[in-house]
């Protein structure tokens, strides 16, 4: 097991979370390298049977050494932006594996992807595939188009992370494929290859895929049939959940099958890009206990970790385990579990059970390994967290924690005020 409790302390592989804490200073990400390439060799033995790519999520955890490790496994990214183009790119991921994904892509981020020479673009509108062939027309270079398809599927899941319904700003709706098809077909630069979906994140259902699915079957051939174009590419999206809290219903297999069932004579190379099912449960936040305060109802632990390090509490009241090791003993009583940010939203956990633990206990947030670093910010003027990956018995600091010069350095007073 990658994450163990053993004689009052915890342990990520061979390796001391008190360890860690001693040398790089609390709070800090962990994250099991084992736990990363097991998860993402799970997701490729089950989709052994099809011709799949794997593009990694940028967005779930942008840090190059997780980018660099799926991808020495074969992996690809999918990108949202030009820095995660140029992190991937960085990491050393073959731009023939990177998709760029995102409804608002800038003319000079198109202009950095085509001269970078990606998979794809997943187109979001008409206006944006204007753009993409006004600039590879400029550059005198083809790009190649995969229209990202707006299904009309409840993915169940949070309303903030779900993409894939009618009145979401993801995709194009079908009534207007038609028309984006058209403009690629007049176009000299421009290479239609796919069609794509992605619903919504955090799915712990199957039949949502499944209704995609299935819509974006029919449009694969009725683009044949209306068109005359046999797509070479299916770019199904991510979105499988992880049990917070909530059990997944599925398995990567059971997720394959529908694939297998859904797809099954087509001869088409499939995307795949998974975030939160690779790299989510790989990471815990390591946090410690600054007080213990009693207060009129509830009574809370104080730890000096804060939204401002994971914001999924606060943006999403998502729900994350939390562990407190402590020394102490005695009946387990509920607490709120809090950071020391100005805001009433800077709650991890409330009505949580533990024995009363002492300042300098350690707290950890598990399942912190996706949207959570790649989320973080100054707030406060609270120094970033440092990001540590483990393997084996081995450990190291993958970002430093900077420094308060580093944070005043970036910001040089207006002239006037410098004279």
């Amino acid at each position: 097991m990658s994450f163990v409790t053993k004689n009052g302390d915890f342990f990520v592989e061979s390796v001391s979370i008190k360890q860690i804490a001693a040398s790089v200073g609390t709070p800090f990400y962990v994250y099991s390298d084992a736990v990363l390439r097991k998860n993402y060799q799970l997701l490729s033995e089950a989709l052994s049977d099809v011709n799949a790519l794997i593009c990694f999520a940028v967005k779930a955890n942008s840090n190059l050494s997780v980018l660099k490790t799926f991808g020495s496994m074969g992996g690809g990214a999918d990108v949202v932006s030009e820095g995660e183009l140029r992190r991937a790119l960085k990491a050393g991921i073959s731009p023939e594996k990177i998709v760029f994904a995102g409804v608002g892509k800038a003319v000079s981020e198109i202009e950095f992807a085509l001269m970078a020479g990606i998979y794809q673009f997943n187109v979001e509108s008409l206006p944006e595939l204007e753009s993409i062939n006004d600039v590879a027309t400029r550059l005198g270079k083809e790009a190649n188009i995969s229209i990202r398809v707006n299904p009309d599927v409840d993915a169940l899941s949070h309303s903030k992370i779900s993409t894939g319904r009618k009145q979401d700003k993801f995709g194009v709706s079908i009534d207007f494929l038609d028309e984006l098809i058209d403009f690629i077909k007049d176009s000299t630069y421009l290479r239609l290859k796919g069609i794509s979906t992605h619903i919504g994140s955090q799915l712990t259902q199957l039949e949502p895929f499944s209704q995609a699915f299935q819509k974006i079957r029919i449009l694969f051939e009725e683009i044949d049939q209306k068109h005359g174009i046999r797509l070479e590419r299916l770019d199904l999206g991510g979105g499988i959940g992880i049990p917070y809290q909530e059990k997944l219903s599925f398995t990567m297999q059971d997720y394959a099958a529908v694939i297998q069932d859904v797809f099954k004579d087509l001869d088409v190379q499939f995307v795949f890009e998974p975030g939160r099912s690779l790299a989510g449960e790989a990471g815990v936040l390591v946090s410690e206990v600054l007080y213990v305060k009693k207060g009129a109802i509830r009574d809370f632990i104080i730890v000096d970790g804060a939204m401002n390090d994971l914001k999924r509490q606060a943006l999403y009241d998502a729900y994350h385990h939390i562990s407190v090791l402590t020394k102490n003993t005695g009946a387990e009583e509920q607490f709120d579990v809090v950071g020391p940010v100005c805001e009433s939203s800077d709650v991890f956990g409330t009505s949580r059970s533990f024995v009363r633990p002492s300042p300098g206990d350690i707290v950890l947030i598990h399942d912190a390994g996706a949207y959570g670093a790649t989320m973080s910010s100054y707030y406060n003027t609270r120094l970033l967290v440092p990001e540590v990956l483990v393997k084996g018995d081995q450990f190291s600091v993958i970002r430093p924690r900077p420094t308060y010069e580093e944070i005043f350095a970036r910001e040089p007073l207006a002239q006037w005020l410098s004279e």
